[in-house]
């Protein structure tokens, strides 16, 4: 149980990134709280273990240690890169909180001031991410894209060190994650959401907390971000995919309307699949799932588990 005295304990990882992130939650808390809130890293498999994404299954390797934390009453409230965290609620955890979303863009960083478009052929391009090869491949069938590991400046340094070891032309980014830690003006291009969709809920932040606190954290709450990122994440949910699969959403409320878009890519690049829906928030109560059905239940028909692991 959360103590009535004693500070507000902030879980976090331990990365420049995180920490950077769980800070903003925690002024933005102690401000209406008027608690004292201290940040408490906690060390997840994912920042230990130096296998891909997609061998340790996915990005959520990054939210069990902080969830556990929560669960056994370690730590009162934890903060997620949304995008890091698998659809399934945990039992006993409610996220309480989606404050206002950031820049929900890729980023490319590259050499020499380059461009996707410019980047020579043959030139290597790093991601951990399914999603972001296969966009690469897809846009460039003539790169070479490398798994890349790590914290931000540790990728940064692939591309800006030219002392590097196994050096690269360029790494593929969040814009919201760079900005974070002030390092937006590394990047050499932000890749338009239109031809480059990112992955569900990037850019947004969940603030997770044990079930029945909800209140503690209430007021971080951003209305409409959260609805646009529950029905990015919707779809996910719908297709029963897992967030490290070759899957972008995105969506907007635009006048009264949510938009939502979905693209599935096969791994290599040599195919993808869009679909495209819109409603009235205010035609049903519960507008973010039922657009995402519509959107995963057009995918689907157009053969969506067929060209990828879903």
């Amino acid at each position: 149980m959360l103590s009535k005295g004693g500070p507000i304990r902030l879980g976090t990882r331990g990365s420049a990134l995180a920490l950077a992130q769980s800070q903003q939650v925690a002024d933005a808390l102690a401000a209406r709280a008027k608690r004292e809130v201290v940040l408490v890293p906690v060390t997840t498999h994912g920042d230990t273990s130096g296998a891909s994404l997609a061998q340790l299954g996915g990005t959520g390797v990054f939210a069990g240690a902080l969830r556990e934390a929560l669960a056994a009453g370690e730590v009162d409230v934890v903060v997620h890169s949304l995008k890091d965290l698998p659809t399934a609620p945990a039992d006993g955890l409610v996220i309480g909180a989606v404050p206002k979303r950031a820049d929900p863009r890729d980023a490319l960083v590259a050499r020499d001031a380059l461009t996707l478009e410019t980047l020579p052929a043959g030139a290597r391009v790093g991601t951990g991410s399914p999603r972001r090869r296969a966009q690469l491949l897809d846009a460039r069938g003539d790169l070479e894209v490398a798994d890349l590991r790590g914290n931000v400046d540790t990728r940064l340094a692939r591309v800006t060190d030219a002392a590097a070891s196994d050096r690269l032309d360029a790494v593929v980014l969040a814009a919201a994650g760079l900005a974070r830690i002030d390092r937006s003006d590394v990047a050499t291009q932000q890749l338009s959401i239109d031809s480059w969709p990112t992955a569900p809920g990037q850019g947004a932040l969940a603030i997770e907390v044990r079930r029945g606190e909800e209140r503690l954290v209430a007021a971080l709450n951003h209305g409409p971000s959260r609805t646009i990122v529950e029905a990015e994440r919707a779809v996910l949910a719908e297709l029963e995919a897992g967030c490290a699969a070759p899957i972008a959403a995105h969506a907007i409320i635009d006048d009264g309307m949510l938009f939502l878009s979905a693209r599935v890519y096969a791994p290599d690049g040599g195919s993808r699949l869009t679909a495209s829906h819109a409603l009235y928030l205010d035609d049903t109560p519960t507008p973010a799932t039922d657009l995402a059905a519509r959107v995963a239940a057009e995918l689907v028909a157009l053969g969506a588990r067929e060209i990828a692991p879903l």
